[in-house]
């Protein structure tokens, strides 16, 4: 028998929206058009409960990156190794593809926030025993690799039922802004974090980015109790499998999915490792330390808000499936030039326009997949989702990390860079269904 959700009706905006009237030139620089046009971008911001989601999520994300800056330091200060480098985020990662289809069906199972909850409490004890082993100076890379996997793990069950819960905090007609937003959280992370991360690293030593991003899961835990929004699945004697296949059904049924799922899992493939790789970058091919490194990892996080701000605004575009395929174009562009660049400003330039073009491609193609799914199946094909869009993340990264001792990291990364626009416009010209959406 066929499961039914009950999901609590999500809050009214805080604010009643002006009315809309008829559009007049004389007034577009008006301070009411102005505050129309601030509030337009910051839509979902009206509802109290996705604020509260939003301020604890970013206070996390930020600590989250202050580690990941300084762990790809030590992981490769410590081994040299640009295998082991892509091999950390490999483990990091290949859990979420492992099990995010079983988180899945959990995430329409039980209730979100608890599940959400207990993966903040396992990657903050991991984060503490990083610490510790810095500390004591015990740290070796193979305990790092461990405690990545664990992370991951928690991930893997934390990850859908937070991204089925986010568009639940907003009506249907906001939730595009709202990933968006939920999309600058985290790329504004990716500035503030690696620059307090860097600051840390050189003024106080690793320790201090472990332990700082331990304590800023208390955000997200302390936001996860205060919460409004209540998820209350109907219990069901359906089995696991069953319920996957459930997922697997609708997913099949519904034109494009398929496709959004092929391309989420080729574009991280081949434009995240740009990202994991930038220590390579920065020490062997502009021999700079670590201050290089988080000025390319904060000059892309830059470029990210810029490129979620922009899709905010916008909010429901027509064609979003065409917006995403030729932003995927443009990153390709970008991901090649970033790596035959010789110049540092160059590189600056185009690393701006890989962050603004990647956030780009990935909210709309998120959004695509959360406007097709229906509540009560959410959990199970965003996950599903995430299987293929964080799937190819470790994969890509242990490939890349394979390959650049063989080839060198600016030959690898312009190759992967030539087949995004391969990719991109092979979805434009040939396989239309993304391009229609």
């Amino acid at each position: 028998m066929k499961s039914v959700n009950r999901l609590s009706t999500p809050g009214q905006p805080d604010a009643t929206p002006a009315p809309s009237g008829c559009y007049n030139p004389n007034l577009a620089a008006s301070p009411q058009n102005s505050t129309a046009q601030f509030r337009r971008v910051f839509k979902a911001f009206e509802y109290r409960d996705f604020r509260v989601m939003w301020i604890g999520a970013c206070t996390s994300t930020i600590g989250t990156w202050m580690q990941i800056v300084a762990q790809a330091w030590l992981v490769y200060e410590l081994s040299h190794s640009a295998f082991l480098l892509g091999l950390d985020t490999f483990l990091g990662g290949i859990p979420i593809f492992l099990f995010s289809l079983f988180g899945g069906v959990l995430a329409d199972r039980f209730e979100r926030r608890k599940m959400l909850m207990a993966s903040q409490w396992v990657q903050m004890a991991s984060a503490f025993i990083l610490t510790a082993l810095v500390l004591l100076h015990l740290v070796q890379v193979w305990q790092i690799l461990m405690l990545s996997f664990v992370s991951g793990f928690a991930q893997a069950f934390g990850g859908p039922a937070y991204s089925a819960l986010i568009p639940t905090l907003v009506r249907k007609e906001d939730m595009p802004n709202a990933i968006a937003l939920n999309s600058i959280q985290f790329n504004l992370a990716t500035i503030i974090g690696p620059t307090l991360g860097g600051l840390a690293m050189v003024k106080l030593g690793d320790a201090w980015c472990f332990g700082l991003n331990g304590l800023s899961f208390f955000a997200p835990i302390i936001s996860l109790s205060i919460l409004t929004v209540r998820f209350l699945p109907e219990k069901t004697g359906e089995s696991i499998l069953s319920s996957m296949k459930q997922g697997f059904r609708f997913i099949r049924d519904r034109d494009g999915m398929v496709a959004l799922m092929v391309l989420a899992f080729c574009m991280t493939f081949l434009a995240v490792p740009m990202r994991t790789f930038l220590p390579v970058f920065a020490r062997d091919v502009f021999h700079g330390g670590p201050e290089t490194f988080t000025a390319f990892v904060s000059v892309v996080g830059v470029g990210s808000v810029a490129g979620a701000l922009m899709v905010a605004w916008l909010g429901q575009i027509r064609q979003k499936g065409r917006a995403a395929l030729i932003m995927l174009v443009i990153l390709g562009a970008a991901i090649g030039g970033f790596a035959l660049s010789k110049l540092l400003p160059l590189s600056f330039i185009v690393l701006f326009i890989c962050g603004a073009s990647t956030v780009g491609v990935f909210t709309m193609v998120t959004s695509l997949v959360q406007l097709i799914t229906t509540n009560e199946m959410r959990g199970r094909v965003v996950s599903a989702y995430n299987f293929a869009f964080r799937g190819g993340m470790p994969m890509g990264n242990l490939v890349t990390g394979v390959l650049v001792p063989r080839y060198t990291a600016p030959v690898v990364l312009a190759v992967d860079g030539a087949m995004l626009v391969v990719l991109g416009i092979y979805f434009l010209m040939a396989q239309r269904k993304v391009a229609a959406l």
